[in-house]
């Protein structure tokens, strides 16, 4: 197993508080006051063990092994926080969990979910705090898909895991323009990408998707990855971003359209996309060129920033008025873009 040490440091770096004083823990006054705490308590993304070597499954494994197992009880309570159940079954061979509010009335409609942690880490049940979180302030069933973590797994056969449970929905009579995707940091990214493999193959494509901080170009290429590099309160990208992004795909296909969407042809179709996150993320950029793409292209987009923010805010601390006002706006881009029925 990976040390105590090493495992509590790179939790802290995957979303947990460890007390650092730097400019990355300064945030701006015009931020909710329960977000300048949260500022005040991150960890030093600096710092924290090194990653695996790219083709080191044993290596990675551990390591997402020690990980999970201090996550899970924060999943664990996420479904008694929001009120929710959840089944776990398999759809299309894949692992899912099957979540529904409290009070769910069917009208025909369903949110897939794709989560985040680098394609390397994470799982339907730790991931819970997010997906929880959406079903309960939607009002939507949420089907949580549980993908084999890279490099377990890579890019072609994770995107292939997304259609494969599309297609089981579609088996078990849920049609797909009832159907929305969201997916927060890789899994935004991995929400596009599989759209656009779905819609390049014919396959249909869900009514509309939602995209929380999508790590919408694995290379480190964007100008906020130079202008925020020292003022990113999460990650660095040669400690664990560039490792994880060769550990899901080789160099040559980083910036293929199904793994970084940025690059991306939308002229073809696309469906109506809300794409959210802060000021303060090294992913900006690609926040701002995935959005570009597609208003480029002539398809529906938003783009949806909030001041201040680090990766992922939604979930992080959902009762500040910065989440608050994104969920909502989540809820009703969906509710106006996935019809029931």
């Amino acid at each position: 197993m990976v040390p105590n040490k090493t495992c509590a440091l790179l939790v802290g770096l995957l979303f947990t508080a460890h007390a650092t004083a730097s400019v990355r823990n300064t945030a701006a006054d015009t931020v909710s006051e329960g977000w300048q705490q949260v500022f005040a308590s991150l960890p030093d993304p600096t710092q924290g063990p090194a990653m695996p070597q790219a083709d080191d499954r044993q290596g990675w494994r551990k390591m997402q092994s020690a990980v999970e197992v201090t996550l899970v009880a924060a999943g664990d309570k996420a479904l008694e926080k929001f009120g929710v159940t959840v089944e776990w079954r398999e759809l299309g061979g894949v692992p899912v969990a099957d979540i529904r509010p409290r009070d769910w009335v069917d009208d025909g409609r369903l949110l897939v979910y794709t989560h985040g942690g680098a394609y390397t880490f994470y799982s339907s049940r730790s991931a819970m705090p997010s997906s929880a979180l959406v079903a309960a302030r939607t009002g939507l069933r949420v089907i949580s898909i549980d993908y084999t973590l890279a490099p377990h797994a890579r890019w072609q056969q994770v995107t292939d895991q997304v259609i494969a449970v599309f297609e089981a929905l579609r088996r078990e009579g849920i049609p797909i323009q009832r159907t929305a995707i969201y997916g927060d940091s890789a899994g935004g990214a991995l929400a596009a990408g599989a759209v656009l493999k779905m819609r390049d193959r014919h396959q249909g494509m869900p009514a509309a998707l939602v995209l929380w901080s999508p790590w919408a170009d694995i290379t480190e290429t964007g100008d906020s990855y130079t202008t925020l590099k020292e003022v990113e309160p999460r990650y660095t990208y040669a400690r664990l971003l560039g490792p994880a992004a060769a550990a899901y795909a080789d160099p040559g296909d980083q910036k293929h359209p199904y793994v970084s969407p940025v690059y991306g042809d939308f002229s073809p179709g696309f469906p109506p996309t809300l794409i959210q996150g802060g000021t303060r993320e090294l992913f900006l950029s690609n926040f701002v060129r995935l959005y570009r793409a597609l208003d480029d292209a002539a398809q529906p987009v938003q783009l949806d920033l909030y001041e201040g923010m680090p990766h992922v805010f939604q979930s992080t601390l959902p009762e500040s008025p910065e989440s608050r006002r994104a969920l909502a706006k989540m809820k009703a881009f969906l509710d106006r873009h996935v019809r029931s029925g």
